[in-house]
């Protein structure tokens, strides 16, 4: 199995779908649904995804914990929460992705993530 991404998402279908997308990129999918499951999940990590609509955790706070434990993030939220979308990337996030963008096409966003991490980590 590729590398461990945990990943962190309240909506237990959309965690579905990105955990699909992980495992079809290569990556082993490590799954969370609150603050302390993520920060689980980041144990033996390097990278995160984490979905920035929930209630259940502070999104951001958890951008913020998972760079600090040395992880590259990649979140995902609306595409027209531009102040979140932007407040995400100013907490540590490398990108921000609109949902669509990892419905149409998630395993190759993925692994181009992916690929960008390996280049920069080099």
């Amino acid at each position: 199995m590729g590398r461990r991404i945990a990943i962190l998402a309240q909506d237990l279908i959309w965690q579905d779908r990105l955990a699909r997308s992980v495992t079809a990129a290569g990556g082993e999918p490590v799954l969370a649904t609150t603050a302390s499951g993520f920060d689980d999940a980041l144990v033996g990590t390097e990278l995160a995804l984490v979905d920035l609509t929930a209630r259940a955790y502070d999104p951001l706070a958890a951008i913020e914990r998972a760079v600090s434990a040395g992880a590259r993030v990649l979140a995902v939220g609306q595409h027209d929460d531009l102040d979140l979308r932007k407040r995400a990337l100013a907490s540590g996030a490398d990108r921000v992705l609109a949902y669509r963008k990892l419905f149409e096409d998630g395993p190759g966003t993925i692994e181009a993530w992916l690929g960008r991490v390996a280049e920069v980590g080099r």
